[in-house]
């Protein structure tokens, strides 16, 4: 079998954010004692099971090719969302930062109309 390799890059662009942040919302589901320490900080240590399926829920979005740009919102938000928290803690934003943009990233390559206005053809 062959790799199409059209499809290879935005297929590995969009693994690694979606893998990372599956892993996320699994170790938030399984809730260790690290978890919810770091959320007991940002105080939404009673949330912590819904953020994960959260996660989890709007990564399966963005997956499905239909659903990708309303998983895109919703991704956004999460973590723009994560962003303020840590913002307002005092914490490191680059983790959240960095996540988001892969998503951006995964997201344009696959869908640019998803940033982009759709050409109209040349009268």
């Amino acid at each position: 079998m062959a790799f199409n390799k059209k499809y290879l890059l935005p297929g590995l662009l969009t693994a690694v954010p979606a893998l990372l942040i599956t892993a996320s919302g699994i170790m938030k589901l399984i809730g260790g004692p690290e978890i919810q320490k770091a959320m007991a900080e940002t105080g939404v240590a009673e949330y912590v099971k819904m953020l994960g399926l959260m996660e989890l829920v709007f990564t399966a979005l963005f997956l499905y090719p239909r659903t990708m740009k309303l998983g895109l919102l919703l991704l956004t938000s999460y973590f723009a969302g994560a962003i303020a928290t840590d913002l307002s803690h005092g914490r490191s934003v680059v983790t959240p930062a960095v996540i988001l943009a892969l998503v951006w990233i995964a997201a344009f390559v696959r869908d640019r109309s998803a940033f982009l206005p759709p050409t109209r053809p040349l009268a």
